[in-house]
């Protein structure tokens, strides 16, 4: 009955059988088209780290330090608006897909083939507007607090423990596929940025890790470090294990496994095991 009045959110149930839908369309899409939107989806999130560094710019000492996270979770959520508006292949909302692979609808190469494609073209889009950023010299706004928050925030990153960073993904993408879910259920666009902005500014509020905006975050700061050694050495920073490895194995590598555990088991699989099992 709620499925059919076309004016009411859609309850838990309904988002099941939506969320089953969108992972078969995912999972059937072309690989030109995937990529694409894959692109796309990186530069969004990118835009939202954007957002959200030059928010924060300068703040420390100022602000208190849960108010200035709560701002910076605020405008990080454009990153998603833009994808579930405009349109856009997220790899860690696609952890969705996994309740149509749990209802075999989707087959385990289907699946892997597009969290590779989407993970390929997020990672593309995110650096390419971390390179472009980086030429507008964005980061030296306000005196080079953009920069100097641009290099605390990397820095910070790459010294995660390894447990921690996986704890941290999960508790993320947690947020992330959530928020999607919510998305599923929403009847307009207002719905759906409303169901947005609360488990996003949560997420970033807290400090979680999010792998799609950590490929904006650390290659950015890095290219400010090898780049633009004049200007790190001015803000009195400590970077020197911020590097390519410090990125990828550091910080990428357990914060991606974190993400798709939070997406694929803490929401995925127990939707999928409420509303879409089998009932004998």
């Amino acid at each position: 009955m709620n499925e059919s009045n076309g004016i009411d959110a859609l309850l838990p149930p309904d988002i099941a059988k939506r969320a089953e839908q969108v992972g078969i369309k995912k999972a059937g899409m072309d690989a030109a088209s995937v990529f694409t939107l894959a692109l796309l989806a990186g530069g969004f999130v990118a835009v939202g780290a954007v957002f959200a560094t030059t928010t924060v710019s300068g703040a420390a000492g100022i602000l208190p330090y849960g108010v200035t996270r709560l701002l910076a979770g605020l405008v990080f959520s454009l990153g998603l608006i833009l994808i579930v508006v405009a349109g856009g292949e997220l790899f860690t909302g696609n952890n969705l897909i996994v309740m149509a692979w749990a209802s075999r609808k989707v087959s385990t190469k289907a699946l892997i083939r597009n969290w590779v494609l989407v993970y390929a073209g997020n990672l593309v889009g995110a650096i390419l507007t971390a390179g472009l950023m980086y030429l507008t010299k964005q980061y030296a706004a306000g005196g080079g607090v953009v920069g100097k928050a641009a290099l605390n925030i990397a820095n910070d990153k790459v010294h995660l423990e390894f447990i921690q960073a996986v704890a941290l993904g999960m508790m993320c993408n947690a947020l992330v596929c959530v928020a999607v879910w919510l998305t599923y259920g929403a009847r307009s666009t207002t719905d759906k940025i409303m169901a947005i902005i609360f488990p996003i500014t949560a997420f970033v509020s807290a400090g979680f890790e999010h792998s799609i905006a950590n490929m904006y975050y650390i290659p950015f700061a890095l290219l400010i470090k090898q780049f633009d050694s004049d200007f790190t050495a001015a803000q009195g920073l400590s970077v020197s294990d911020l590097t390519v490895q410090s990125f990828l194995m550091d910080n990428l590598l357990p914060v991606t496994i974190g993400n798709i555990i939070g997406g694929s088991v803490m929401v995925a699989i127990i939707y999928w095991f409420v509303y879409l099992r089998p009932q004998k």
